[in-house]
């Protein structure tokens, strides 16, 4: 369920931005100073030096601007997930798909802990992150059904990206409460557990 951090490293000061990840890195900075709902996107629009009507040629909306390209990322763990040998039994597939796409580079943990605070944390984003958390179950339960030869919507591929997707929640909250912990070692120790109980049904 990681947004996509790919480049949101900015060097400092306000020249005009030219790039999505240099507007997100001005949005955020806002965010931190004014609060989420208080930012608009006139504000953002006017600390990157671009019109309000340029904004939207990267962001739909303001909400979207903490989830970065979360498509390409979808993408990404579709094609990691296909890539894999048949053999790998399931649920260490979905296993490796998750803790893969939650990946952080170290120098983009501390963007990716303010981005991550801002999505699980802001009551304004919930309804738009939980449409986020849709289309990144969706993906999941279609890699799964095409392994189990089944329709995305059937039962076993939907329970498993449920669950999946819990666990992501609960790894991030325990993330974000635990500053020296790691993302990727925390999804991998959960779904190493989900996978044993599934095994063991």
């Amino acid at each position: 369920m990681r947004p996509d951090t790919s480049g949101v490293q900015r060097p400092g000061g306000r020249r005009k931005v030219t790039t999505a990840a240099e507007l997100e890195q001005v949005a955020f900075d806002l965010f931190d100073e004014q609060g989420f709902e208080r930012t608009t996107v006139a504000d953002i629009a006017a600390a990157a030096g671009i019109a309000r009507r340029t904004f939207f040629h990267y962001f739909p909306s303001k909400n979207d601007i903490p989830w970065g390209d979360f498509e390409a990322g979808l993408e990404r763990m579709r094609a990691e997930f296909r890539a894999l040998p048949e053999d790998v039994p399931l649920m260490e597939a979905v296993r490796h798909c998750l803790v893969e796409f939650n990946r952080v580079p170290d120098y983009q943990v501390p963007a990716h802990r303010r981005r991550m605070r801002l999505i699980m944390g802001v009551p304004a984003l919930q309804a738009h992150s939980t449409l986020r958390f849709e289309s990144w179950r969706e993906v999941v339960a279609e890699c799964v059904g095409h392994r189990l030869a089944q329709s995305s919507t059937a039962l076993i591929p939907q329970t498993i990206a449920h669950a999946a997707l819990g666990v992501a929640l609960a790894a991030y909250q325990h993330w974000l409460d635990h500053p020296g912990s790691e993302i990727a070692d925390l999804l991998d120790t959960a779904m190493r557990e989900l996978a044993r109980a599934h095994t063991d049904q």
